[in-house]
C-alpha cells in the first residue's frame, strides 16, 4: 500500500503539469488568505509606518487574486508617514516574491561531497552521495 503511494507521488512529480497545478493551488490560497487578513491589516485612524509598510507590502502581491475574483480590497495605506512606509512596503513585496516563487519553483538537488584522504603514499577520493 505504500509503495503504491510512492508510486503515486513520484509519478505526480515527473507530470508536466504539477507545477502549474501547485501555482494554481497557492495563488487561489494566497488570494483567500488576503482577503480574509486586508480588513485586518489597514488600520482607519492611525499613521502607518516601516513595520505596517512591511506588511502591506507583503500582502499586496497576494491581492491579484482577490482583486480577479471581484472583491474590492486595499493594497496601500495612504495615512502613511512617507518614505519610511514606502521603503517597509517595497521590503514586504521583495519578501512576499521570495515566499511565493521560492515555493512554487524551491526544487532541492541531491548533492554530492567529495572527501579527500591523504594515505602518506597516495591520496584516495571517495564520493559520498546524500540522498
Amino acid at each position: 500500500m505504500a509503495e503504491d503511494s510512492a508510486k503515486a507521488s513520484a509519478l505526480w512529480r515527473r507530470l508536466p503539469w504539477g507545477k502549474a497545478i501547485k501555482f494554481i493551488l497557492v495563488t487561489v490560497l494566497f488570494g483567500w488568505f488576503y482577503g480574509w487578513a486586508s480588513p485586518h491589516c489597514f488600520p482607519e485612524k492611525q499613521r502607518v509606518g516601516f513595520c505596517w509598510g512591511m506588511l502591506h507590502g507583503a500582502l499586496m502581491p497576494m491581492a491579484l487574486p482577490t482583486l480577479v475574483m471581484d472583491k474590492d480590497v486595499e493594497i496601500f495605506d495612504s495615512n502613511n508617514d512617507g518614505r519610511f512606509y514606502k521603503i517597509g512596503y517595497i521590503v514586504g513585496i521583495n519578501l512576499c516574491g521570495l515566499i511565493f516563487f521560492g515555493s512554487i519553483f524551491w526544487n532541492p538537488a541531491k548533492k554530492t561531497f567529495v572527501q579527500v584522504e591523504d594515505n602518506s603514499s597516495s591520496a584516495d577520493v571517495k564520493e559520498l552521495k546524500e540522498e
